[in-house]
C-alpha cells in the first residue's frame, strides 16, 4: 500500500550559528585495541579509530618511574603500533586507561601522573618528531576510583599533557550528568577543570534490561531510557557549562553471535541479537547520533570470537571476517563519507524517518536516507514527492558487500525497511 505524507522541516540545532557539523568519514569511529587491531582491514568502515591504552604497560608497578617511550615498559613500541595505523590515513585517540593500575599502587599521583601525561604529548603529541595521536582521554571507565581521587588524576594528567604539547586534545572518561557509577564518572568531578579539557566523552548502550539478560533494542525505540537521553542530557549539560566543546560518544554497539547462550553460569539468560539486527541497528544508531549535537560516534568493537555474553560479540568482524555490520557501515561510508547531516525531513516514531546529507564541498550533491524506525521487520511503499533534485541512484544498505541498487523511476515510489536506502541526488 503507498503512504503519501508531507515532508516537513524540523528544527534541529540552535537559534544562534553553530559550527559545521562533521563530515560523517570524520564522525564515524571505531574501537581498536593495540596490536591486535589490523589497520588494513577496516579502513574501508572509517577512518578514526580509539585504542584501549592500558598505563600499566607503560609504568609497571613503579608509577614514579617513566618508560624509555617510544618503548612501554612490558615491550610494546607504541611508534610502530601507532605508526603502522597513521600510515593507513588513521586518525587515533588513546584512552589512557590509568586505572589499569590500581589507586593504592600509584606513589604519587599528582606528581606521577603529570610527568606521565607531559611524557606522552611531547612523544606523539601533532607538535612532536613522531606526531602519532590527535587526542587522548584520561581513563576509561575508573569508577572504582573516588570521584576525588579521578578529579586529581584528571587535573595533574592534563596539566602535564598541556605541558607537553598544548595541541594535544584532552577528552574525559565516561561521563554521566547523574551520579557517579561502577562505569561512569559524574560532570561534577570535572567541573573545576574544564579549562583543561578539550572533549566530553560518553558511553551509551541501548540496554532494554540489565543483568541477567543485558537485552538491547533498536536506536529509536522510545523504551530506552538512557540510550539517546543520556547523550542529550550531557549535551545540554556542556551548552549550559561549557558551550562549543565537541561531545563524543566513544562507546556504542550490539551483540551478534552464531552461538546460543551457556546453559549455566552468569549469561545463561543473555540475549544477543542477530548479524541482520547488528548492521542494521548499528547503522541507523550512526543516522540518529548524526542528528544530534554529537561530534563523533565511535563502534565498539572491532572484532570479537563469536562468545554469547555481554561485549563478547560486538565486532564488526568475527574471527577478522566481515560480519553484515562491516558491509553496512562500509557502504554508509562509501555513501556519505564525505557529507554533513543537513536536517531530519520526516520523523514519525514506529513508522518511518527520513534524513538528508549534503555534500561538505559540493552543496548541489544531496542524499536523503529513509527507513523504517522499528525492530518488527515492518516494511511499506512510500511515495516520495517534492524531491530537491535529480535523482541519480538509489542504493539499500548492503549485508554482503554486493551493492543493492534500486530502479529509479518516475514518479518515485520505493520499499522502506529496517536497512536504511539511500537516495542521492544532484540539484
Amino acid at each position: 500500500m503507498k503512504t503519501l505524507f508531507p515532508f516537513l522541516l524540523l528544527a534541529t540545532g540552535l537559534a544562534h550559528a553553530a559550527p559545521p557539523r562533521p563530515p560523517m568519514k570524520d564522525f564515524l569511529g571505531l574501537n581498536g585495541h593495540t596490536v591486535q587491531f589490523k589497520p588494513d582491514l577496516y579502513r574501508p568502515v572509517c577512518s578514526v579509530v580509539r585504542d584501549y591504552h592500558p598505563v600499566e604497560w607503560d609504568l609497571g608497578k613503579e608509577t614514579a618511574v617513566l618508560p624509555k617511550l617510544p618503548m612501554a615498559k612490558n615491550g610494546v613500541p607504541w611508534d610502530k603500533v601507532y605508526g603502522s595505523w597513521k600510515d593507513k590515513g588513521w586518525t587515533i585517540d588513546a584512552c589512557l586507561m590509568f586505572e589499569s593500575i590500581p589507586r593504592d599502587q600509584w606513589k604519587d599521583v599528582p606528581a606521577d601522573a603529570k610527568a606521565y601525561g607531559r611524557a606522552i604529548a611531547k612523544q606523539f603529541g601533532p607538535s612532536s618528531t613522531t606526531p602519532l595521536l590527535e587526542s587522548v582521554e584520561i581513563g576509561n571507565e575508573p569508577g572504582k576510583w573516588s570521584d576525588d581521587d579521578y578529579a586529581t588524576m584528571l587535573r595533574a594528567m592534563a596539566e602535564g599533557i598541556r605541558e607537553g604539547d598544548p595541541k594535544l586534545k584532552i577528552a574525559t572518561c565516561n561521563l554521566t550528568t547523574g551520579k557517579s557509577g561502577d562505569y561512569e564518572k559524574s560532570v561534577t568531578t570535572i567541573e573545576k577543570n574544564l579549562p583543561l579539557v578539550d572533549v566530553l566523552n560518553i558511553h551509551s548502550y541501548a540496554q532494554l534490561e540489565n543483568w541477567p539478560t543485558w537485552k538491547r533494542s533498536f536506536p529509536e525505540d522510545p523504551a530506552l531510557k538512557k540510550y539517546l537521553p543520556d547523550i542529550e542530557a550531557l549535551c545540554k549539560w556542556r551548552d549550559e557549562r561549557c558551550p562549543g566543546k565537541p561531545v563524543w560518544l566513544t562507546e556504542f554497539g550490539y551483540d551478534s553471535t552464531t552461538k546460543p547462550s551457556p546453559a549455566s553460569g552468569t549469561f545463561s539468560k543473555w540475549v544477543g541479537v542477530s548479524d541482520l539486527r547488528q548492521a542494521q541497528w548499528l547503522t541507523r544508531s550512526v543516522l540518529v547520533f548524526s542528528a544530534m549535537p554529537l561530534d563523533r560516534a565511535y563502534v565498539y568493537f572491532f572484532d570479537d570470537k563469536d562468545e554469547p555474553q555481554l561485549h563478547g560479540s560486538s565486532g564488526l568482524t568475527r574471527n577478522f571476517q566481515p560480519k553484515p555490520s562491516f558491509h553496512a557501515l562500509s557502504h554508509f561510508q562509501k555513501v556519505l563519507g564525505d557529507y554533513r547531516f543537513s536536517r531530519i525531513v520526516k520523523n514519525e516514531p514506529g513508522k518511518v524517518r527520513l534524513q538528508e546529507y549534503i555534500h561538505a564541498t559540493d552543496p548541489k550533491k544531496v542524499v536523503w536516507v529513509i527507513w523504517s524506525p522499528t525492530g518488527e521487520d515492518k516494511s511499506f511503499w512510500q511515495a516520495i514527492p517534492n524531491l530537491p533534485g535529480k535523482l541519480t541512484a538509489i542504493e539499500r544498505m548492503p549485508l554482503d558487500g554486493k551493492l543493492v541498487s534500486i530502479p529509479t523511476k518516475t514518479p518515485l515510489s520505493v520499499e522502506v525497511t529496517e536497512s536504511p536506502l539511500y537516495l542521492m541526488m544532484e540539484k
